[in-house]
Order: C-alpha cells, then structure tokens, then sequence
C-alpha cells in the first residue's frame, strides 16, 4: 500500500469524523470542532494530490482554506461567546427568540 493511499483513508476517516460531530453535537463549539476537521481533511486531500503531481496548486489551495478556516473559528467563537452571555446556553436547539411563531 502505497504512502499516498493511506492519507487518503486518514482523510476520509477526518472527514467522516467531523461529519458525524457537525450531526451529532449538541454544542455549538463542538459543531465548529467538526467542521474544522472537514476542513483539514480537505487539506490534506490537497497536499498528497499535490505530492503526487509535483506542483503547488495544492498547497496553495490548502492555504487558502487554512485561511478561511481561521476566519470561520473567529467569528464563530465570537457569535458563540455573545449568544452564551445573552442566552447563557451554548447548545443551537435551546435559543428559540428568533424562531417564527406560526
């Protein structure tokens, strides 16, 4: 098996890791979690194409997505931390005061 074929099932594992977190999770910050891991699978994905085609599009875009994965943690965090103060709940399914009432 070659070095390439199993950080493809790493990536796989990572991704389906986060899927099942992002689903499953109740806490807003362990949906985060999840999506970060979906993330760096995708990056990973990235860098061991780019490994086998010998260029730098790969990496490229693996920074790229390490940047927007900064961005999606800091402002996540931020909405996090000023629904806890206004709800003092972190968990999505209990902050209802914006839901349409039919």
């Amino acid at each position: 098996m070659a070095k390439s074929d199993i950080l493809f099932y790493l990536a796989t594992f990572l991704f389906c890791s986060g899927l099942l977190i992002t689903f499953t999770k109740q806490n807003a910050i362990m949906i985060l979690v999840g999506i970060e891991l979906m993330l760096n699978a995708a990056n990973l994905n990235l860098v061991v194409f780019n490994y086998q085609k010998q260029n730098l599009d790969g990496q490229l875009f693996a920074l790229f997505i390490i940047l927007v994965a900064v961005c999606e943690a800091a402002v996540g965090i931020a909405i996090i931390l000023k629904t806890y103060h206004f709800y003092h709940t972190s968990v999505p399914d209990q902050i209802n005061e914006l839901k349409e009432k039919f």
